[in-house]
């Protein structure tokens, strides 16, 4: 049972119990998140008997970056990771559709990073581990059901054995088959399925070229992005992350076994003669211990994600393809910002109330856009108009239009500069001080809150020549 506790500092000063269903990357940012806001009776449970850091690559991108330095993670992750400089869009042929900087070397104040997943993951439960006691987790704990009436009652099996659990505050970070979101908001049914499968996997080799590049390349069915996400090592050789992808009929596919071990043969025919920073793809295939296969799923935008005291974050939120490096960064925003609201506003309802108004927006706009297959659909859109390749690219699509398509998505989801080079919003210990009766997210104040998206951001979307384009494609 999760104990009792109490929580000190400023007008925000309350009993207090939060439950985090899911010590993935969000829901480990989101107690990191609540601890540093003055909440120290945080407790993760997660549905796995044993918390072991697993996963391929991530990215990201620098205002999620900005937000993990904030919580003093910063030096750590950036350790492990690689920082991405660069992003090359090019055909099946290897001609390049278009260069796009990213980081600091496009002139952010934070890097891009790519990272192995379970290097970060690691990142976040040692934190957690030392800033609030190995009893903050809890594995082999899996929610059955919730209540959100007076609190949180939550239903768990711990070990098998059903046991209650209450809390002040439950956060549903349990990914895309959320237990939490199913019990809160009624059965959504399978997600999404958009026509294509991927194949995924991890081999060692020299470093791409140019190095710190991530690498996408296709020719609208098919589909290849790689990237370094470990620093080299002493023989010189750098950990590639690889994903491959094709669009199918769920006539040719055999949908009833996802994400499961496969052989590199299952998938390398598609992709022969395929190069990439100075790489076969076929070479890729062979070299990895291991490769994966799973479909490119996600899930319709919720009308809401909270109710009474509970409320979702990340892929329990809203699930999106994997375009643009945004998911992680994504869930680690929506966990600084939770973090934020129920520290300025003393009651969770409201508080809630104002994290969805700030996050759910961006969230459904980044949701909309990737099934255009966001900035990745310069690809499709070349490809349409030059399946043969070209010479110039200007002759195809002008580099301009290019890279407004990758300058638009930036700005819906809230990662352009301008967004970026600031100082984190989300200072909890600022809202903590401050409090709800000067510094609210509706009035006025010395000390103001995230702007609402609608402030923010103009109404934008792809073009309809992109979205046209994507979908003839899928």
């Amino acid at each position: 049972m999760v104990a009792a506790g109490r929580v000190s500092g400023g007008p925000s000063f309350r009993a207090a119990k939060v439950l985090v269903a899911g010590a993935g990357i969000g829901g480990l940012a989101a107690a990191l998140s609540l601890q540093d806001a003055g909440f120290d009776d945080v407790v993760v449970v997660e549905a796995v008997p044993e918390l072991r850091p697993l996963g391929a690559g991530v990215n990201l991108l620098p205002n999620a970056v900005r937000e993990l330095a904030a919580l003093g993670l910063y030096h750590e992750v950036t350790r492990r990771a690689v920082r991405t400089s660069e992003i090359r869009y090019h055909n099946q042929h290897g001609d390049l559709i278009m260069a796009e900087p990213r980081g600091r070397a496009d002139g952010y104040d934070w890097p891009q990073l790519s990272i192995r997943r379970g290097e970060l993951q690691q990142v976040l439960l040692d934190a957690v581990r030392t800033r609030l006691g190995e009893r903050a987790l809890v594995s082999d704990c899996r929610v059955t059901g919730v209540s959100s009436r007076s609190g949180a009652g939550v239903d768990v099996l711990h070990g098998g054995q059903p046991i209650r659990l209450t809390a002040d505050l439950l956060v549903g970070a349990d990914g895309i088959h959320s237990a939490v979101r199913r019990s809160l908001l009624g059965g959504d049914g399978e997600p999404v399925w958009n026509g294509q499968v991927v194949w995924r996997g991890m081999t060692w080799a020299p470093p791409l070229n140019p190095a710190n590049s991530m690498i996408i390349m296709g020719d609208g069915v098919r589909k290849a992005v790689v990237y370094a996400v470990t620093p080299p090592r002493g023989d010189g050789y750098t950990l590639l992350n690889w994903a491959v992808s094709r669009h199918f009929t769920t006539a040719e596919v055999d949908r009833s076994d996802w994400n499961r071990p496969v052989p590199a043969g299952r998938f390398a025919h598609e992709f022969v003669g395929w190069r990439t920073g100075g790489h076969l793809l076929t070479d890729l295939f062979q070299a990895a211990s291991g490769c994966f296969e799973y479909p490119m799923i996600d899930r319709d935008p919720l009308p809401t994600w909270s109710r009474g005291r509970a409320t979702l974050l990340g892929d329990a939120a809203h699930a999106m393809h994997p375009m643009g490096s945004n998911a992680t960064t994504q869930a680690v925003i929506d966990a600084r910002a939770l973090a934020y609201f129920v520290a300025l506003e003393p009651d969770v309802e409201r508080a809630l109330t104002a994290y969805e108004r700030h996050r759910r927006p961006v969230a459904t706009q980044v949701q909309i856009a990737n099934r255009a297959m966001g900035p990745e659909a310069v690809i499709d859109l070349v490809a349409c108009r030059a399946p043969e390749g070209f010479a110039a690219v200007d002759d195809v699509l002008p580099t301009a239009e290019l890279h407004a398509i990758c300058n638009e998505y930036a700005e819906l989801a809230a990662f352009d500069r301008g967004s970026v080079n600031t100082r984190s919003p989300y200072d909890t210990r600022r809202a903590r001080l401050v409090g709800a009766g000067e510094c609210s997210p509706s009035g006025g104040s010395a000390s103001p809150a995230p702007p609402h998206p609608d402030d923010s951001l103009p109404a934008r979307r792809i073009t309809a020549e992109l979205v046209t384009a994507a979908r003839e494609a899928t």
